[in-house]
C-alpha cells in the first residue's frame, strides 16, 4: 500500500503538468475547440495562417500548406494540399495532423472535423484581427503570450514608420487598391485600408461598402483616383477598360504594378504588414 501510494504522488506532478498543457480555443465561428496539448504537426490552409505560425517560431510544427504558401522559404517543401477554399481533404488526412487551420470561407471544415481531425477557423481581416489571431495563435501553439505581442508591436512599428517617412505632400492621394480584375476592391475597412488611412491617403471605397466589395467598374471611373494600386497578375489592359481613359490616375500614368511577390505581401494580413506598409508608401512617393 505504501508502494502504491508513493507511485500515486509521484504520478501527480505528470498529471498536473499535463493538465496545464491542455487548453480550450474559441475560434472564428464561436466553436470552443479542445486540445489536450499544444499541437506539433499542424497543416495551414491560408498563407497569412502560415506566416504567423512561422512568425511565432514554430514552423517546424508545419507538416502541410496550402498552394499558395510561400513564404518563408522554409514552406515552400512541405507537402500541398490544395486551396484555402477547396483543399484536398484526402491529402490533409494522410498528413495526420493533430490541428488543421483554415479560413472562415473554407468549405471542409465540417468534413475534417467529421474525420476526427481538430480544426480551428481564424481569418483576419483588419488590424484588429491580425493582433487577436496572433494572440489566439500564440495560445495555441503553448508559447508565450508576449511572443505575439512582440510580433504584433513589430508590424506596428514599421506600419508607423512608413508613415513617418512620408510627407505631407503626398497624404490626402485619393487611392484605388484592386484585389482583383473582376473587380474586387479593398476598402476602407480593410486591413489594407486601414494600412492606407496610416499612411494618410484617401481610399475611394468607403467602409459601408465591406472590406473586399466587388464594384461595378463605372464606381471607379466616378471616383477618379489620383493613383492606383494593382498587382501586375491583374492589370493587364487596364486603360482599355470601358471608360477607364477618363481617370486621372491613367491620363497621369500614376499606377503602381506591384509583381507577385510584392502582391503576396500586400494581400496577406500577417506578420509582413509592416512591409506591405513601406510598398505602398513608396508607391505614394514614386507616383505623386
Amino acid at each position: 500500500m505504501k508502494l502504491l501510494a508513493r507511485l500515486a504522488l509521484c504520478a501527480l506532478p505528470l498529471a498536473f503538468a499535463l493538465a496545464a498543457q491542455a487548453l480550450v480555443v474559441t475560434d472564428e465561428r464561436g466553436a470552443a475547440v479542445d486540445l489536450p496539448k499544444p499541437p506539433q504537426r499542424i497543416v495551414t490552409l491560408l498563407p497569412s495562417l502560415t506566416e504567423s505560425v512561422c512568425a511565432l517560431g514554430a514552423c517546424d510544427r508545419l507538416v502541410g500548406v496550402d498552394r499558395y504558401s510561400n513564404w518563408p522559404a522554409s514552406v515552400r517543401g512541405l507537402p500541398q494540399a490544395g486551396g484555402g477554399i477547396d483543399p484536398n481533404v484526402e491529402a490533409i488526412v494522410a498528413l495526420k495532423p493533430d490541428l488543421v487551420l483554415l479560413a472562415k470561407s473554407s468549405r471542409v471544415t465540417e468534413r475534417l472535423e467529421a474525420l476526427g481531425l481538430k480544426v480551428v477557423v481564424l481569418e483576419p481581416k483588419n488590424h484588429a484581427d491580425v493582433r487577436r489571431v496572433l494572440d489566439a495563435l500564440a495560445k495555441v501553439l503553448g508559447v508565450g503570450a508576449g511572443d505575439a505581442q512582440t510580433v504584433w508591436r513589430a508590424i506596428d512599428a514599421s506600419v508607423s514608420a512608413a508613415a513617418q517617412s512620408l510627407p505631407e505632400s503626398v497624404k490626402r492621394t485619393r487611392v484605388y487598391f484592386e484585389i482583383n480584375s473582376a473587380p474586387y476592391a479593398a476598402g476602407e475597412a480593410s486591413f489594407i485600408g486601414e494600412t492606407l488611412a496610416r499612411l494618410g491617403a484617401r481610399n475611394i471605397v468607403p467602409a459601408a461598402l465591406g472590406p473586399f466589395p466587388k464594384l461595378n467598374p463605372e464606381f471607379v471611373v466616378r471616383a477618379d483616383p489620383d493613383l492606383i494600386m494593382v498587382g501586375e497578375r491583374s492589370a493587364q489592359g487596364l486603360e482599355q477598360r470601358p471608360g477607364w481613359s477618363r481617370i486621372k490616375a491613367v491620363r497621369e500614368g500614376r499606377i503602381c504594378r506591384f509583381t507577385a511577390e510584392q502582391s503576396d505581401v500586400l494581400v496577406r494580413p500577417g506578420p509582413r504588414m509592416g512591409e506591405a506598409a513601406r510598398l505602398m508608401a513608396d508607391c505614394l512617393l514614386e507616383r505623386r
